[in-house]
């Protein structure tokens, strides 16, 4: 086998606002992988600014794994404990080189089109009448459940954001998820969660920064709203800190990025421990390509996933791949009958 590996950088079709900044383009890296018949391709979608492994030797570890392909996927997962996005992309691209069909990697009734998988869709940071629009559209589209950033404009217009959605339609029709993306100060959160939980709300995703566990913990038995836990698994590499985190935070629910925490395998070792604790879950892309999207989305069906996934986000850029996803009616879907164009 041999290995080489590529920067690509998407570019998204409207600049989309978090509370870390506003994002109008996202670089990712290809790794291919040449057998003797056959090409596997997998995408190591690095998060500048959120990804524990944006590390100046980042592109170094990704020529060191190409240039060491033949060790095996499992030696290599070993050796990239710290560059989870690497991990991820050879993962993918280990189980591209090997499928029967082009980039059918987990064979299912999803990728033959029979069955779709919901989804939450997301609205963008801005201000009040273009959030008011993103979340028309997403009704208009048929989502019964959405996904609110929060943080970045006025407490009591992002209040009031939520309250004209409630006006109009019940926690029984449209489900409001919100994401703070750890905006909120450990000493306003819980008057902020009391006041949000007044909305109705699934739940609220990271409202104080990673790392204050003790915090978490605190607002996490005190909150009237489930908490989920995301940035907050970043970088846990080791099982048993793992389980030490959940069992002294104790969260609602966990929210799996497989690019950001170390693939597949990594993914469901946090899954297998939520459960054993009576946690929920639920699986989230973080701004890959259809590449990485498609991957995830294969392996998430074959969870038997019952709640809205968070795997909506493949429509955001002007220079994505032609894939066989698409969404239809709040549903993440694979056509058959569509073509992979990637020239890569």
């Amino acid at each position: 086998m041999k290995a080489s590996f590529f920067k690509y950088q998407l570019q998204f079709k409207q600049a989309s606002g978090t509370s870390r900044g506003v994002l109008t383009t996202k670089d990712t890296w290809f790794i291919k992988i040449e057998g003797d018949s056959s090409i596997g391709v997998g995408e190591c979608g690095m998060f500048r600014g959120l990804s524990c492994d944006d590390r100046p030797d980042f592109e170094d570890k990704l020529q060191w794994a190409c240039s060491n392909i033949n060790l095996g996927l499992e030696k290599l997962l070993i050796e990239l404990t710290e560059f989870p996005a690497i991990q991820f992309g050879l993962e993918v691209a280990f189980l591209d080189l090997y499928t029967k069909s082009q980039h059918v990697l987990f064979p299912s009734k999803f990728t033959t089109g029979k069955a779709s998988i919901p989804i939450n869709g997301l609205i963008w940071m801005g201000d009040a009448p273009f959030m008011k629009s993103q979340i028309r559209t997403k009704l208009d589209d048929g989502f019964d459940c959405i996904k609110i950033k929060i943080g970045a404009l006025n407490f009591e217009t992002e209040l009031e954001l939520i309250q004209s959605i409630r006006r109009e339609f019940d926690a029984n029709t449209i489900e409001i998820r919100v994401d703070a993306n750890g905006a909120f100060s450990p000493n306003e959160a819980l008057e902020k969660l009391k006041r949000l939980s007044d909305l109705d709300l699934h739940s609220i995703e990271q409202p104080i920064k990673q790392g204050q566990y003790n915090e978490m913990a605190q607002l996490c038995e005190s909150s009237p709203l489930a908490i989920a836990l995301d940035e907050e698994l970043i970088g846990v590499h080791d099982v048993t800190k793992r389980k030490t985190l959940l069992e002294t935070i104790k969260p609602e629910y966990i929210i799996l990025k497989p690019t950001l925490i170390g693939g597949f395998s990594a993914s469901q070792s946090w899954i297998d421990l939520a459960e054993k604790h009576n946690m929920g879950w639920w699986i989230t892309s973080a701004l890959e390509s259809n590449i990485g999207l498609n991957a995830i989305a294969q392996w998430t069906y074959n969870l038997n996933v019952n709640r809205p996934q968070g795997l909506g986000t493949g429509m955001l850029f002007s220079n994505n791949f032609l894939s066989p996803l698409q969404i239809n009616n709040g549903n993440l879907q694979y056509n058959p009958k569509i073509k992979w164009n990637l020239n890569l």
